[in-house]
C-alpha cells in the first residue's frame, strides 16, 4: 500500500502538495515540504517492508505514519472539511457526499495494526533481515 500510494503521488508532486494544503493544518511552505517528501518516504518504507530489510523499524515508522494519517483525517472530519484524503493521488475539496472519512480511518487503523504485527514478528521466509542477522534461537 505504501509503495502504491507513494508511487501515485510522486509522479504528480503538485497534486500531492495540494492534498496536504487541503487539510489546512500547516503553513504553505511546510505543507509543500510534506507533500514533496511524503511520497518518497512512503515508497522507501514500502520497499523496505517488501524486501524485508530493516523490517522492525520500517514497520514501526509505517505504523506511526498511519497514526498521523488517522489524526489528519479525523481532524478534517471534526472541522467539517469536505476533502478527499489524497492518500492515493489527487486530494482536495470534494462535495460533502463524496467524503469517506470513516472508511479511510478504518483502512489506516488496519494498516497500523499490520505494522505493529511486523514490529512484534518481523521475520518472514524470504526477508533479507534473515540473511543479515540470523535468528538467535535457531543457533
Amino acid at each position: 500500500m505504501l509503495v502504491a500510494a507513494g508511487g501515485i503521488k510522486v509522479v504528480d508532486l503538485d497534486a500531492s502538495v495540494r492534498s496536504v494544503v487541503a487539510y489546512d493544518l500547516f503553513s504553505y511552505p511546510l505543507a509543500e515540504f510534506i507533500g514533496i517528501t511524503l511520497p518518497i518516504i512512503e515508497i522507501a518504507l514500502g520497499l523496505l517492508l517488501i524486501i524485508g530489510l530493516l523490517t522492525r523499524p520500517s514497520a514501526a515508522l509505517g505504523a506511526v505514519l498511519m497514526v498521523v494519517f488517522i489524526a489528519g483525517i479525523a481532524s478534517a472530519w471534526a472541522r467539517g472539511l469536505t476533502i478527499d484524503c489524497g492518500c492515493f493521488g489527487d486530494g482536495g475539496p470534494v462535495s460533502e457526499n463524496q467524503t469517506k472519512y470513516a472508511q479511510e480511518i478504518a483502512r489506516d487503523i488496519g494498516l497500523a495494526l499490520a505494522g505493529l504485527y511486523l514490529v512484534i514478528r518481523p521475520r518472514t521466509l524470504f526477508a533479507l533481515d534473515n540473511k543479515l542477522q540470523p535468528d538467535r534461537n535457531s543457533q
